[in-house]
């Protein structure tokens, strides 16, 4: 439920960038974007509500999102790679962007969850 969360929060944030931005590579920009609002969106509901991580000061907060953002790196690709993927498979076709960050999220979360059980929050 939280990782849905977190996709919504990403996708609107995509599509809110696709709806003002008229700058150059218009994906990349949505991509950024959704990823920041996405990892700090599942990164609190990780945090307080998966793995009830104790309250800490802002530096150890700040030491465990570092963490918590490394582990992303690699479900990023997973998910940059599949929406710009399908993207580009489907020609450009309108809305086909969501398609593959709603993939690509699904499964870099499930990837995800394992890597921060493991080396995140290891409480």
């Amino acid at each position: 439920m939280f990782a849905g969360v977190a996709i919504a929060a990403n996708l609107a944030a995509q599509a809110l960038v696709f709806a003002v931005y008229t700058g150059p590579f218009p994906l990349a920009a949505a991509l950024a974007v959704g990823t920041i609002v996405g990892l700090v969106v599942k990164f609190e509901l990780d945090r307080r509500l998966i793995f009830y991580a104790p309250q800490q000061d802002a530096a150890a907060t700040g030491a465990t999102f570092f963490f918590y953002a490394s582990t992303g790196l690699i479900t990023t690709a997973l998910f940059w790679g599949t929406e710009t993927l399908v993207h580009l498979a489907s020609g450009g076709a309108p809305g086909s962007q969501y398609v593959g960050g709603f993939i690509g999220l699904t499964a870099g979360y499930v990837l995800k969850y394992q890597l921060d059980k493991r080396y995140v929050f290891r409480g």
